[in-house]
């Protein structure tokens, strides 16, 4: 049996088998995608989006997007959403979201986030171009203040090229 480090992840086979394996891991060139997000939500006013900037660790360096559409449900909220990530070394790309924002019992205006990021492979750019996938992130916001509202998110996932 051989190890070989491929794109970030180690895999491993047996003699036989390695050629056959290590075609089909650089086929689909699949790395993980993770770290962690620091956002500030912006109101924009009654009827317009609002608007998300964040510092991120990990993957990717930065992030913008925007809650297109909200919606409640019995247990918080529902909201349509786009983010645009970018690396340090020139890639971006675009994706469309469904974020899930579930109550906190006895803490008003705080919610628990989840979101699935799913990239529009015709919005990507520089060392990103090409990239597709999704993933996911989940953390808390604290949304009480409109003047104030912030988040800590850990996003994980893999996205493929």
């Amino acid at each position: 049996m051989f190890k070989k480090v491929l794109f970030g992840l180690i895999i491993s086979t047996t003699v036989i088998g390695a050629s056959a394996s290590i075609v089909q891991a650089e086929e689909m060139s699949c790395v993980p995608i993770g770290g962690v997000a620091v956002p500030n939500f912006f109101a924009q006013g009654e009827g317009k989006p609002i608007v998300i900037s964040a510092t991120l660790t990990g993957s990717v360096h930065n992030a913008t997007g925007k809650i297109t559409a909200q919606r409640e449900t019995p247990t918080g909220l529902e909201m349509d959403m786009e983010h645009y990530f970018g690396s340090d070394d020139g890639g971006a790309f675009q994706t469309r979201d469904l974020g899930i924002l579930t109550a906190v019992p006895g803490k008003p205006g705080r919610f628990m986030i989840e979101i699935t990021y799913h990239i529009q492979e015709e919005v990507t750019r520089g060392t990103l171009k090409g990239v597709k996938g999704q993933f996911s992130s989940y953390g808390l916001v604290d949304l009480r203040d409109p003047n104030n509202m912030v988040g800590l998110v850990r996003y994980t996932g893999e996205i493929c090229k």
